[in-house]
């Protein structure tokens, strides 16, 4: 296996496409709306912390559309969706023992996300 050298990590950053797909998925969420994260449990991969499972928090700014990692790890499809910046309370995560005042921003994908009510 070859060894990546320092020297040469921001050339092959600025060659990769990553994990952004120029591909047109509808939004399902602007900055400003209010959302609830799913409670899955999945058997294999996901990127929603068990932390974060249940919990209501504000779309702060979409990023665009990539790779939705669960469904590359089981099987490869890149099953597109667009990425969003949530933003919780540190207090709807963690309790009324956590700072009143402190925000955590994750970004989370489509399928962790339905409309609060």
């Amino acid at each position: 296996m070859r060894a990546l050298k320092a020297e040469n990590v921001k050339k092959i950053l600025q060659q990769s496409k990553g994990a952004r797909v120029d591909v047109d998925v509808p939004l399902k969420f602007k900055s400003g709306d209010r959302v609830l994260t799913r409670n899955i449990n999945p058997l294999g991969h996901t990127r929603l912390p068990r932390y974060a499972r249940g919990r209501q928090g504000v779309i702060d700014q979409h990023h665009g559309v990539f790779i939705f990692p669960d469904t590359h790890a089981a099987n490869g499809d890149k099953n597109p969706q667009n990425l969003y910046s949530v933003r919780f309370t540190a207090r709807e995560l963690w309790g009324d023992s956590a700072s009143e005042t402190d925000k955590i921003y994750m970004d989370l994908w489509d399928d962790y996300l339905e409309p609060a009510n």
